[in-house]
């Protein structure tokens, strides 16, 4: 047979799948419907394995692995549709509908903004972005700045995440399970790394560098080709801009922004030293309470998973089964826990789909801890 005969062929076999397919799925959905009725839980990962041991044999042994992923998808379908029959809604889709409702349909311009670090911070240049007229308060550290929002003396924090080439900033995640916050805005700035130091100092005579550990690791490149050099960690960039400048030392040097030059007095003794130059960190915005803006399409969630064979596929299938992007994903070990993970998730979906409140109402009833950091717009 020439290529022709065999797609038409192929053709009679895919009508074939297709009503055994619409089949199936009308008895899933009068599974469905028992299970609705008798309280049963959707997933049977017994009934599971069950089956795919039984069509697994009926195959040969080179087509056993493609059998079983071909049921492990219709599983994943089949479940989609049950508990888009089961369940209309959950307690975090409920939660994210009031939020939509009591929040305004701007985003503020004013507030009271709480940063990590001094004048001249990154963090003050991503709130200036973000706010239009903010009321900075600075803290020493980030569990500061979550803190200032926490007790009251500012609605919103605003803290960097994610760098494109140091990775995330494990601690701010970590914080924000600890104070149960929300993302509410994010923004992605360019950060471009430079040395200062104090008038009358040269590059050849800096035996000490100060900046956040963050700017170290992005430009560890050309901390590396000075040799010699002790490497001092502070708090911030500004910070360490400040102390270099407090010092007075002619043989210390920070690096920081371009814009701590003219905020402390400090000159330019080598520019665009990050490791990458296309050095990008993104910054979000935090509120105690969950604020969710007209036309957020970006959401942030946290899923903590069993180290098991399956666990993180059972997740990512809801994805792929509803047609939602993953922009993120990353997994972190859960501190004093059995070989469990935390995972990160960035979702690219509109607030409003009926596909994302699928999603959020099967991972809600799949995962036992799932965590939602928001919904927002990125500025």
């Amino acid at each position: 047979m020439d290529i022709k005969e065999l797609r038409e062929k192929l053709n009679s076999v895919d009508d074939a799948l297709v009503e055994t397919f619409e089949q199936r799925m009308e008895l899933a959905k009068k599974i469905a419907q028992y299970k609705r009725e008798n309280n049963i839980s959707v997933s049977d990962r017994t009934r599971e394995r069950e089956i795919i041991n039984r069509v697994t044999e009926k195959v040969s042994p080179e087509l056993s692995t493609y059998v079983g992923a071909l049921y492990n998808t219709l599983f994943d379908l089949s479940k989609t549709y049950q508990h888009s029959l089961i369940k209309a809604d959950s307690k975090l889709t409920r939660d994210i509908k009031d939020a939509l409702e009591r929040t305004g349909e701007v985003f503020p311009e004013r507030a009271v903004v709480a940063c990590q670090g001094t004048e001249g911070a990154y963090s003050q240049f991503a709130c200036d972005r973000i706010f239009k007229y903010p009321s900075i308060m600075y803290t020493e550290n980030f569990e500061g700045v979550f803190r200032a929002v926490d007790s009251g003396l500012c609605r919103y924090g605003v803290l960097p995440l994610e760098n494109s080439t140091a990775g995330s900033v494990t601690a701010v995640y970590e914080l924000m399970q600890k104070y149960h916050f929300y993302i509410v805005a994010s923004t992605r700035m360019f950060v471009g790394h430079v040395l200062l130091a104090n008038p009358g100092a040269d590059i050849a005579g800096i035996k000490e560098i100060f900046s956040h550990e963050q700017a170290i690791n992005q430009c560890s490149d050309f901390i590396s080709s000075l040799k010699g050099v002790k490497v001092t960690v502070c708090p911030n960039t500004a910070t360490a801009a400040k102390s270099v400048a407090d010092g007075k030392r002619t043989d210390a040097a920070a690096i920081c922004s371009p814009n701590c030059a003219e905020l402390y007095n400090l000159r330019h003794i080598a520019d665009n030293i990050a490791n990458s130059a296309n050095n990008y960190t993104r910054f979000i915005c935090i509120s105690k309470n969950i604020e969710i803006y007209p036309g957020a399409s970006r959401t942030s969630l946290m899923a903590r998973l069993a180290h098991k064979p399956g666990s993180l596929y059972n997740v990512i299938a809801r994805f792929a089964a509803l047609g939602v992007n993953l922009t993120k994903l990353e997994s972190r070990p859960v501190a004093g826990s059995d070989f469990e993970f935390a995972f990160y998730f960035d979702v690219d979906a509109s607030i409003y789909s009926r596909s994302f409140a699928e999603l959020i109402i099967q991972l809600e009833n799949e995962i036992p801890e799932l965590t939602y950091l928001g919904s927002y717009n990125e500025i």
